[in-house]
């Protein structure tokens, strides 16, 4: 995108949305709103804002699109409106605008806790504002009402073979959930365009809420941990989760998945899980529908199974030259693994040229938490050596590490060392990001993606005759 149209566009967004969508504090002294009636509010502002844009700018070019584009994955190709998050090169993710370290200082905790709960993070990339505690506590209640799910996606996960994928049995059990779709039967009734949003709301709402059920029997279907407890609607959303994977009363397990659940939540709408959904929704599938297809494409390896290949990577290393090996010896064994034809697992990125801040926030829980746990420590020491090897090889744009770096390691440390479930835990957390931008396409009436597409001869009679 040319500098001058950037710039154009972000001074007519925040002109427009500063008073419907500055990051705010909610007043205690008044009545709470709920989650749905403060986005009733902000839909007609937005839909206003997105109109003076279109106006003001709709002819407006980004760029050339460069045929390398299409042959490389779309990389770079601005194709897409996500308002949950924007990914920069150089500093990372923002929620609505606020970077990780300020989500864990700005977003309410639970009582005793120092990392943010994901239910807050969810009403940040929702209306981008920053809720209050009790706003908070009345989603965790909502959640924990709405969480049960139908007895028939029960048997169909109790009749899954337990060598069939967590994830194959996840996308499964989300796709199902289509039966009792509010969108589906509200489209089958007739609703109007301007009322999509919302039985996509109670829909998106239903969806997130029922994950961990779903996850949780999984875990104990495919891992045998015995009888699913109930959800508790006096706690949180991760301690629930937490409980119902058997590690509900570890504290700091807790602590740590309200922190993956919230960096995982959303990274921008190019990556393949939340490209799909957006594209699957775009055709007026429901939520349950658009997040299924999102699943499947979450449990490719290149995109959600990245952290299992970490750490199994890491242990290998591990069992090759002990533990508390000297420098030279990592080394020795990164350069291995690249003259062997191989990637370091957990470093570079598509669009980040920096250290991941979500490595970051998990490299802080450590300390905290784990300061003196092997595998952490091999990280670190890893973390001071790759870049180097990277640059001095050529192999990486990017040689810093990314999020995937650092997650498998935390959670082994707690005993949830069963990786093939690990997507699955990036699938709970991903539904929040795909879910919000659902919501939204709905309530701004975005149409049916249909992108143009090229065959190869088809390029080569183009620029035959062009220099």
């Amino acid at each position: 995108m040319a500098a001058p149209s950037r710039s154009i566009l972000k001074a007519s967004r925040s002109s427009v949305l500063r008073q419907a969508f500055a990051p705010r504090f909610s007043s205690t002294a008044a009545k709470q709103q709920t989650l749905k009636e403060r986005l009733a509010e902000l839909i007609p502002v937005e839909l206003e804002n997105v109109k003076k844009i279109r106006a003001e700018h709709g002819k407006k070019a980004f760029g050339p699109v460069l045929v390398d584009q299409l042959y490389g994955g779309m990389r770079g190709l601005p194709a897409l409106i996500w308002d949950g998050s924007v990914l920069d090169a150089e500093e990372g993710i923002r929620f609505r605008g606020k970077t990780i370290p300020e989500c864990q200082d700005l977003l309410p905790k639970a009582p005793g806790g120092s990392e943010p709960l994901p239910e807050g993070l969810f009403w940040l990339l929702v209306t981008g504002e920053v809720p209050t505690a009790e706003q908070v506590t009345e989603l965790s209640k909502d959640w924990a009402a709405r969480s049960a799910i139908p007895e028939f996606v029960e048997e169909i996960l109790d009749r899954c073979p337990p060598t069939l994928h967590p994830m194959s049995q996840f996308s499964l059990a989300v796709t199902a959930l289509n039966h009792n779709s509010a969108f589906a039967k509200a489209y089958q009734d007739g609703v109007s365009k301007k009322e999509y949003w919302g039985p996509t709301f109670e829909d998106s709402m239903d969806l997130i809420a029922k994950l961990p059920n779903i996850a949780g029997r999984i875990y104990r279907n495919v891992f045998g941990q015995g009888k699913l407890p109930a959800i508790d609607a006096s706690k949180d959303y991760s301690h629930n989760l937490a409980t119902l994977l058997g590690f509900g009363e570890n504290q700091a397990f807790v602590e740590l998945l309200r922190l993956y659940l919230t960096i995982h939540s959303d990274h921008e709408g190019g990556n393949v899980s939340a490209h799909t959904g957006k594209l699957v929704g775009s055709a007026l599938s429901d939520p349950f529908l658009a997040y299924g297809a999102a699943l499947n494409g979450l449990a490719g390896p290149l995109h959600g199974l990245a952290n299992q290949e970490v750490l199994i990577w890491l242990r290998k290393m591990q069992s090759k030259i002990g533990e508390n090996a000297s420098d030279e010896a990592v080394k020795e064994y990164i350069w291995s693994t690249l003259r062997g034809g191989q990637v370091v697992p957990g470093y570079g990125h598509a669009v980040l040229r920096k250290t991941d801040p979500r490595y970051t926030a998990q490299r802080e829980f450590a300390l905290k938490h784990l300061p003196e746990d092997s595998l952490f420590k091999l990280v670190g020491q890893i973390y001071t050596l790759v870049p180097d090897i990277l640059l001095e090889a050529g192999k990486a744009k990017n040689p810093w590490p990314n999020v995937d770096a650092h997650s498998g390691v935390l959670l082994a440390h707690y005993g949830l060392t069963q990786m093939q479930f690990y997507t699955v835990l990036f699938g709970v957390s991903r539904a929040f990001g795909v879910a919000a931008q659902l919501i939204w396409d709905r309530a701004l009436g975005a149409p049916l993606e249909r992108p143009k597409s090229y065959s190869s001869s088809a390029i080569q009679k183009i620029f035959q005759n062009k220099s």
